[in-house]
């Protein structure tokens, strides 16, 4: 399985909801490389990704879309 994006526009909103999410459990984040980060904080930053994601399909569910 590739790496890479289908959609290469995709990448920055990928990357803004990102750093929205680690902003929202007090990860800070840089722009490029973030190796540094722990287990914990990138665990914390996924997690809060995946939080976004089901909330937001759940929204678009109860609305009809």
């Amino acid at each position: 399985m590739s790496n890479k994006n289908l959609v290469p526009e995709a990448k920055e909103g990928l990357n803004r909801f990102k750093m929205e999410a680690a902003n929202e459990v007090g990860v800070n984040l840089k722009q490029g490389y973030n190796g540094d980060l722990t287990a914990k904080q990138a665990g914390s930053v996924g997690g809060q990704m995946v939080k976004k994601m089901i909330e937001s399909y759940e929204n678009g569910m109860k609305s009809g879309n």
